[in-house]
């Protein structure tokens, strides 16, 4: 039987998060809790267990979610 690639879910997942990004480092939280934990465990986002509405983003998380975001979801543009 297959399994699912963890890290390639957590890489969607860290840039699916940062299309919802807001005051700068946080985005809304409504992801599965253990890929939410996983993230945290990498150091990618701040512990996502409190009552907030969202997750703070680490400056490596930041970073990888932008280079995530920006390679599996923005168009080349053709001149």
């Amino acid at each position: 039987m297959d399994e699912y690639d963890t890290d390639k879910i957590d890489e969607m997942a860290l840039a699916l998060l940062y299309l919802t990004l807001h005051d700068s480092n946080r985005a809304w939280k409504g992801m599965d809790w253990d890929i939410l934990d996983r993230l945290y465990e990498k150091g990618l986002i701040a512990d996502p267990k409190n009552k907030n509405k969202s997750v703070v983003f680490t400056e490596e998380g930041l970073t990888q979610a932008a280079e995530l975001a920006k390679r599996h979801f923005m168009r080349k543009v053709v001149s």
